[in-house]
């Protein structure tokens, strides 16, 4: 058993950086420590090592406001990030925080102590561990790490080429001069395809149905030149501001008119195809942001689609075969190389069970409050981010309420926070509902529910979540049940580390 923390983060990608080098600089007293299953940073960064991989979010709002992202790709590939997020852990002190190989199984909170027991492996060595904190932050993401959604295709045992999840990417694949068919029509779909075009004979993307595909420059020159002009860090926060409120303004002319939006998408898909465009392939059967947007750098799918190197089949899978897929329509692709690119499954908290007293804690249904904490569940922080925007503003505006809390609670004396729900306000609906994207739908019974009210409406508003979270008091008797530690006889002697 370790020394008792002030709080333990557990994971170690944009979300549990982010924390922690607010923690270290928001709260330099408090100690911590940030455990990661990973052997580095980098969390889904570290994970998907498929050919392009990259954000789907533009840098200057995904990269954290305490660290001006300096680069001007609008799209940065994924070990950009990595290194980007190993940077800031050293820059502000909390890489020697971090302590790797860490599968966290379970959390047990016991109120009489008021402490978390969390119990780990390490992987490495198989040795059993075990972890004492008086608050936990979940950053683990929202999706299982071991595994992605892949259904099992009639026949699949019988194609002779090689079948590959993106989650799972071979190291050495070597798919130059082969043919490929891409299942799926996401971000990582349409990520993978341009990418892999550039080396294979022929990518074909094989969807059921269309998504919305937008393009973006993929340099930003505007920023770029900005910075000979201005002091420094001026032109970040100008191009962070500038793409927060193009985002903003998108999602919400996207809800209010959606039949103008529609026109807009699929008209920018017509002029980069020419001929090639066909409203089967292109235009979808739900409307803009009912499923997350597409983002791609400098119409790299669209060119490869007119140049030939790649296309787009809209279609039903009927079976796999020895050499390919055969269609739904009777169609047949030939294929060497099948990539599954068919989604995530959803997981909560990385897949660690959660206990209070000895009773199993049921997420789905629980409500959260103010985005961060959740009902019933004493000093635990779920950091999840925005699904309109780009992830991380949403996780960094989380991690400075927790510490606003943190110094609440030390300024009132107070050792236990649990926020409650006095006026019924759960619905039935997860917080995730207004997607309409396969791995929600297939993870509704995992995910907390939406609320009525306030405090325990889940939103994806930029300006409203600041008002709420960095700008309204902490103090919420109404929603939050407070408690002062309990006799020094049974409180355990905290670990100050030095700052």
């Amino acid at each position: 058993m370790s020394k008792i923390l002030d709080v333990v983060i557990i994971g170690a990608g944009v979300s549990g950086i982010g924390m922690a080098c607010r923690l270290k600089t928001e709260q330099p007293h408090k100690s911590f420590l940030v455990l990661e299953r990973r052997q580095r940073v980098g969390g889904t960064w570290d994970l998907f090592r498929y050919p392009g991989v990259r954000s789907d979010s533009d840098m200057f709002t995904y990269g954290f406001q305490f660290k001006p992202w300096r680069d001007y790709r609008t799209l940065a590939d994924g070990a950009s990030i990595r290194n980007y997020l190993g940077d800031a852990a050293q820059d502000f002190g909390v890489a020697d925080r971090i302590e790797y190989g860490i599968h966290c199984t379970a959390a047990d909170w016991d109120s009489q102590a008021q402490l978390w027991t969390i119990s780990a492996t390490h992987e490495p060595s198989g040795e059993k561990r075990s972890y004492q904190a008086r608050f936990v932050v979940s950053a683990q993401g929202y999706y299982n790490y071991d595994q992605g959604y892949r259904p099992t295709f009639r026949g699949e045992d019988q194609f002779q080429g090689q079948i590959v999840h993106p989650q799972q990417w071979p190291e050495n694949l070597d798919y130059s001069g082969k043919k490929v068919v891409v299942i799926g029509s996401g971000a990582t779909a349409v990520t993978l395809v341009p990418s892999m075009a550039e080396k294979a004979a022929k990518v074909t993307m094989l969807q059921r149905s269309p998504t919305y595909i937008f393009s973006l420059p993929g340099w930003d020159r505007m920023t770029q030149a900005l910075d000979k002009l201005l002091p420094t860090g001026w032109s970040y926060a100008i191009a962070r501001k500038r793409n927060l409120e193009i985002w903003q303004t998108t999602y919400k002319l996207c809800k209010r008119f959606p039949k103008a939006t529609r026109r807009f998408f699929v008209g920018q898909a017509k002029r980069h195809l020419g001929e090639r465009y066909t409203d089967k392939d292109f235009n979808p059967k739900y409307e803009p942001w009912d499923q997350r947007l597409c983002a791609v750098p400098d119409a790299n799918l669209f060119t490869a689609i007119r140049k030939g190197r790649a296309d787009v089949v809209t279609d039903g899978i009927e079976r796999f075969t020895e050499n390919g897929i055969r269609l739904a329509s009777g169609r047949t692709l030939q294929a060497d190389i099948i990539v599954t690119a068919t989604g995530l499954q959803v997981q909560m908290f990385g897949g660690m069970a959660l206990n209070v007293d000895g009773v199993p804690y049921k997420t789905a249904e629980k409500m959260a409050y103010k985005s961060v904490l959740l009902q019933d569940l004493p000093n635990f922080a779920w950091i999840f981010g925005y699904i309109n925007l780009s992830w991380t503003m949403k996780a960094d505006m989380s991690s400075l309420f927790l510490c606003r809390l943190f110094a609440h609670m030390d300024q009132q004396g107070q050792a236990v926070v649990i926020p409650r729900d006095r006026e019924n306000a759960r619905l039935e609906t997860s917080v995730l509902d207004q997607l309409s994207a396969g791995y929600v739908q297939r993870a509704k019974h995992l995910l907390p529910r939406q609320g009525s009210k306030m405090p325990w409406i889940v939103r994806h508003n930029y300006q409203e979540d600041r008002e709420m979270m960095l700008r309204t008091a902490i103090a919420d008797p109404a929603h939050l049940e407070m408690q002062p530690p309990r006799p020094a006889t049974t409180q355990p002697e905290p670990l100050r580390r030095a700052a």
